[in-house]
């Protein structure tokens, strides 16, 4: 029996076969872009870390440069659609693979001078207790920003503040983030709990147990989960010794580990997350969801009935296809 879904939306993506997206040219994106394609991505938002403020100028030059050329393209390539800075206001004892030298508190003119892509959607991971992380949430929604609450250790009351501020959506969820305790609800547990926030989650087994991404499924609602492969450059390369960041990290068995014995980043594709998601027992609609429908609606994004990926009944790929093109 042949497995359909829609061609998946990944909105948390810092690169891949070699390319950090920080430090990537135009044709740097466009061949991440193919990659992603021959993965089943019809769309993705290039992801960065906190980095100086100059980096990021030339970044959203190279993702205006790169849509351009993906314009003119006859190539199947995973639509970029917009950006999304994460951490650059962050909780600096969650910080997880970033760096702390870059994070920021708001003071009301930082907004103005983080550049943006001509065209697409913007969002941001921030944790709300960082100095005017309030403040922040309200100008990011007014401006039409996805405010997206990571790398955080906030009490409730300052979660539910993000909330009524416009903060309806959780990064990568149990990681960079207190966990639930009996006596305290802690982040994930606030996200559980809280109707109106949905969240995105690493299906790889090693960011989170698989049993615990199942849980947090079935506790939030299918309609409320985003899977995501926040994969980074080594992407696609294999286990290995890589420079990212300003850091060595290593790639073994799938698994990320930089100099300070964090996680940095996955090294999956979304195509390994649905895979894991369809073997863990989870039904192919409920997938759909989850790596399309969700996503897309957080971002704003158009999903397309051409973009296709198959799989057959061993949850090996027999057809992808972007657009007009078969990959």
């Amino acid at each position: 029996m042949t497995i359909r879904l829609p061609g998946f939306i990944d909105i948390h993506n810092h690169g891949a076969v070699g390319v950090d997206v920080n430090s990537a040219s135009a044709e740097d994106l466009v061949r991440v872009s193919e990659f992603l394609a021959t993965q089943g991505v019809a769309g993705w938002l290039p992801t960065l870390v906190p980095d100086s403020d100059d980096a990021y100028k030339r970044v959203i030059g190279a993702i205006d440069e790169a849509c351009e050329k993906q314009e003119a393209s006859t190539v199947a390539h995973a639509r970029i659609l917009g950006v999304h800075y994460e951490g650059v206001f962050a909780n600096s004892q969650m910080c997880g693979a970033l760096r702390p030298a870059f994070f920021k508190s708001f003071t009301g003119s930082e907004l103005d001078r983080l550049p943006t892509p001509h065209k697409g959607a913007k969002m941001m991971t921030l944790a709300p207790e960082v100095e005017g992380g309030i403040e922040l949430i309200r100008e990011l929604t007014k401006r039409g920003w996805v405010a997206s609450i990571g790398h955080t250790h906030a009490d409730v009351a300052t979660l539910d503040a993000a909330l009524a501020a416009g903060a309806k959506h959780l990064t990568h969820f149990f990681n960079a983030m207190s966990g639930i305790h009996h006596r305290e609800l802690g982040v994930a547990g606030w996200g559980l709990t809280s109707s109106e926030v949905s969240f995105d989650i690493i299906a790889d087994g090693r960011h989170v147990a698989k049993e615990m991404v199942a849980l947090a499924c079935r506790t939030k609602g299918v309609d409320r989960v985003s899977l995501i492969s926040d994969s980074v450059a080594p992407t696609g390369l294999g286990d290995g010794t890589y420079d990212l960041w300003g850091e060595r990290i290593s790639v073994l068995n799938g698994t990320t580990q930089n100099e300070r014995g964090s996680i940095a980043g996955s090294v999956i594709t979304m195509l390994d997350a649905v895979k894991n998601m369809l073997r863990w027992g989870c039904f192919p609609d409920d997938v759909a969801k989850m790596t399309s429908r969700n996503p897309a609606r957080l971002i704003g994004a158009e999903l397309l009935d051409s973009d296709v990926v198959e799989l057959d009944d061993d949850f090996e790929v027999s057809l992808v296809r972007i657009g007009s093109i078969s990959v």
